[in-house]
C-alpha cells in the first residue's frame, strides 16, 4: 500500500465492484481514458478479476470515504500501439468525475512513480493522453513526464472519430 494524507493506493477487492460500476459507468469518464463505460456491476467485477488483478494496478481510495474513486497502474506496452521503447511499461490512470481537478491523479501518479523508484529498476515509463483531454497531460507533466513530440491515432473510431493521442515519457 502507498498513501498520502488524502489517498491510498491499494489492491482492488471484489467488494469494490459496485463502487467501480458507479463511477466507471459514467459516460464522461471511460471515454476520456480510452475505454467504454461499464454496463453492469458484473462487468466491473470481471475487470477487477482480470485487468486489475496484478501487482502493478491499484485502486485510488479516498481515505475520507474509504471508497475507490479511480485506478492507476502500469503494464507491458507489448501489443499496444503507443510508441514505446523495448520493455518500457505503459502507465495509465483515471479518476471519477466528482473528483476531477482536485489534484488527486497527480498525487496518485507521484505515489506510483516513487514506488517504481524504490522497488524496481524500470528506467522509464511511457503514457499518452487524448488531445481532447489536456488535463491528463498536465497531470503527467507535473510528475516529470516530457512530451516526446510523437502522436498516434486511436483507431477505435470512438463516436465515429479517430482520436489523436499525445505521447509522453518519464525517465528515472
Amino acid at each position: 500500500m502507498m498513501e498520502t494524507n488524502r489517498i491510498l493506493l491499494r489492491p482492488w477487492r471484489d467488494d469494490d465492484a459496485e463502487t467501480l460500476f458507479k463511477y466507471a459507468s459514467d459516460p464522461d469518464v471511460g471515454p476520456h481514458a480510452g475505454w467504454p463505460p461499464h454496463k453492469s456491476v458484473e462487468e466491473s467485477l470481471e475487470i477487477i478479476h482480470t485487468l486489475f488483478n496484478n501487482d502493478t494496478n491499484w485502486a485510488i481510495e479516498l481515505k475520507a470515504t474509504g471508497e475507490p474513486i479511480g485506478a492507476i497502474g502500469y503494464l507491458s506496452s507489448n501489443g499496444n500501439k503507443i510508441p514505446a521503447r523495448e520493455g518500457e511499461p505503459l502507465a495509465g490512470y483515471w479518476i471519477a468525475k466528482p473528483y476531477w481537478n482536485q489534484g488527486i491523479c497527480t498525487e496518485a501518479l507521484r505515489l506510483m512513480i516513487n514506488h517504481i523508484r524504490k522497488t524496481t529498476d524500470i528506467p522509464s515509463l511511457v503514457s499518452g493522453h487524448f488531445i481532447s483531454n489536456p488535463a491528463s497531460g498536465r497531470v503527467m507533466e507535473k510528475c516529470g513526464f516530457v512530451a516526446t513530440g510523437e502522436t498516434y491515432i486511436d483507431e477505435t473510431q470512438y463516436q465515429g472519430k479517430d482520436r489523436p493521442i499525445r505521447v509522453l515519457r518519464w525517465k528515472r
